[in-house]
């Protein structure tokens, strides 16, 4: 029963709960209702034991609590997550950790990954921004090239972030370029000279 994994993996947090890493998460205003300041080697371990659970990721993700949500990300089987579901918890993501557990571990893997990724860092929205391209870096070192068209626009995108006044998104772009870069020469050829100058050199 899903109600009752729930409740055993809620229970086993205070098991394993860390507390300096906690209050130093508070400190920097990642906030949660609950956050346990448990390692992430510690969650994907566990994630492995529980295997790929749809219905455990979205009960999961229900919970305003760090170490429930980020372990969602690690059950969600990304074949199965409808990309309705997907743009729903991108809408309700806290902070930027979050963003980043929902390219990394979960979206990348996603048929609609491509899209979804164009349209956040087209977003107004800082935390969008940073998933986005947190999700266009993981597609571009797995070796996805964008076309031209595709291409351009990223890079459109990259210059307007990089004067972006929240610093989260200033170097979310900036390690996107970087994989951009090492799809090969001829996009870091693409990349317009006065970035390349300032970010590549």
């Amino acid at each position: 029963m899903t109600e009752d994994k729930l409740k055993e993996i809620k229970q086993s947090f205070r098991l394993m709960m860390n507390g300096p890493a906690s209050q130093s998460m508070r400190q920097k205003g990642v906030g949660y209702k609950l956050n346990w300041g448990v390692p992430f080697p510690q969650l994907r371990a566990m994630a492995a034991d529980y295997g790929k659970d749809y219905h455990l990721a979205i009960a999961l993700w229900k919970e305003d609590i760090r170490e429930c949500k980020i372990l969602a990300t690690l059950i969600m089987p990304a074949d199965e997550m409808p990309c309705e579901v997907a743009e729903l918890w991108l809408e309700q993501v806290p902070n930027q950790e979050m963003a980043e557990m929902l390219a990394f571990n979960l979206l990348q893997h996603a048929d609609y990954a491509p899209e979804m990724a164009y349209e956040a860092i087209a977003s107004s929205r800082p935390l969008y921004q940073i998933f986005g391209f947190s999700l266009l870096g993981r597609l571009f070192m797995r070796g996805l090239e964008p076309n031209d068209r595709g291409a351009n626009e990223f890079l459109d995108q990259v210059a307007v972030a990089l004067k972006d006044s929240n610093v989260g998104v200033q170097h979310a772009a900036l390690n996107c370029l970087l994989r951009f870069a090492d799809l090969g020469p001829r996009f870091t050829h693409m990349v317009p000279k006065s970035l390349a100058d300032a970010y590549l050199m």
